[in-house]
């Protein structure tokens, strides 16, 4: 059955399931495979739960004689160019948005901006990878006027995958750091990466929205269409901005080619989130969005997922940036800190993954950081600053099951505490403790 086929067969049932636990009429299942099960297992169940069509790659379940099962080489490829089908046949607008750090929040604070103003399909979550996007996009209405689709990337060519299926017009890459280094091999194995999104708007006649004061974006664009942000005193800037405080939540203000300036009082934590927010406003005015909607839509934005999220316990305050963790989001959540104006401050941190032969030096230049900025009251955890702090004053712990013994033992009361590190970690399951 070719993709124009099947994507027949979606158009009848209207949407998607790649879950067998969540089957039923009107949804076409996608029997994907994962490490620890096979969605081939799951197709009689869900037909049986009303699933009009099943989609599936493993011949020995086939039937053929059940016309509701369809065979093909591999489920994941087919999800993607039916989704990929499906961008092509609505020919809605879309916003793509990488980077290593801040995609999440620049797309959701972009939500917010084009939400005051349009109905948006955005992706939800964290689902910004080869299985995400696909539903993403497979999420797609008519009655949606634009599509912000988050792309997030661990190895080369994993950008390439997702712009080929979401088809951007428009792109934003928040920024490039070191992250992923096991997977991408360098810092330039990171940019090209990223840079994928760019090698795939130059191809297309697209437009990248772009910081003006990011060095290493302004090399990656070169040749394409821009709209850019970024600090105030620049030509050419559609947006210009600038943080006022961050105690702890930041106020910033912008303004637009020298008109008058908006002050906007966030509910984020961070100093670096002020350009995720005049990204978000960069791409709402280029669609139109007023200004005053624009500001009150980032004004309104409050971050639920461990992002830059403020958390009073009743015992401590606690700047939750425990989703993840790489050296150039670590050191900007620790100078971050070292400016907020707060009392008894404490840093609880995690390792940093994925980093390869360079993880070593990177945890060393935390734990020198941390050092240069004065913080004493500092727990550290796992293996890899175990390597590089036996002889600091700062507190170690194997895992996060240590940290919480320790809690137990000794609890902590009027601290404010800044919680980061790669997920993997665990540091989260401290809250309940703190």
């Amino acid at each position: 059955m070719t993709v124009e086929e099947i994507y027949s067969k979606f158009k009848e049932c209207g949407g998607v399931t790649t879950d067998s636990r969540k089957c039923g009429p009107g949804l076409m299942f996608f029997a994907l495979k994962g490490e620890r099960f096979d969605g081939n297992e799951f197709v009689r169940g869900a037909l049986e739960q009303g699933c009009p069509y099943a989609v599936m790659d493993n011949a020995g379940l086939y039937d053929a004689a059940d016309s509701r099962m369809i065979l093909v080489d591999s489920v994941l490829d087919t999800l993607q160019k039916v989704a990929a089908h499906h961008r092509r046949e609505l020919g809605t607008p879309v916003i793509g948005i990488t980077g290593t750090n801040g995609k999440t929040t620049t797309k959701e604070l972009t939500n917010a901006v084009m939400s005051a103003a349009y109905n948006v399909l955005c992706t939800q979550g964290n689902q910004n990878n080869s299985i995400g996007v696909p539903l993403t996009v497979l999420g797609l209405k008519s009655e949606h006027r634009y599509a912000i689709v988050e792309m997030g990337a661990s190895h080369p060519g994993d950008i390439k995958e997702l712009v080929e299926v979401s088809q951007p017009d428009y792109g934003l890459i928040t920024n490039v750091g070191k992250a992923h280094l096991l997977g991408f091999g360098s810092f330039e194995g990171v940019k090209r990466t990223k840079g994928e999104l760019y090698d795939w708007l130059r191809e297309h006649n697209g437009t990248a929205f772009v910081n003006r004061d990011n060095v290493h974006l302004q090399q990656m664009c070169a040749g394409l269409p821009l709209i850019e942000y970024g600090k105030p005193g620049q030509e050419g800037l559609l947006v210009e901005g600038e943080v006022l405080e961050c105690n702890p939540f930041v106020k910033f203000r912008w303004r637009s080619k020298g008109g008058d300036w908006h002050i906007v009082q966030t509910s984020l934590i961070g100093a670096y989130n002020v350009d995720n927010a005049l990204a978000a406003i960069t791409i709402g005015l280029r669609f139109g969005v007023s200004e005053d909607k624009a500001s009150a839509a980032v004004a309104g934005y409050v971050p639920q997922n461990n992002r830059s999220q403020l958390t009073e316990t009743g015992r401590n305050h606690l700047v939750e940036d425990a989703y993840n963790a790489n050296p150039t989001s670590m050191a900007a959540a620790i100078e971050n800190f070292s400016m907020m104006k707060a009392d008894n401050k404490m840093l609880i941190l995690g390792d940093m993954r994925e980093l390869g032969e360079v993880s070593e030096a990177e945890h060393r230049n935390i734990v020198e950081l941390l050092k240069e900025k004065g913080f004493t009251k500092v727990w550290l955890v796992g293996s890899e600053f175990a390597k590089v702090a036996q002889e600091s004053e700062f507190r170690l712990f194997a895992d996060v099951e240590a940290v919480n013994d320790a809690l137990r033992i000794e609890p902590l009361n009027g601290y404010s505490i800044l919680i980061k590190g790669s997920n993997s970690i665990g540091l989260t399951k401290t809250i309940t403790n703190l």
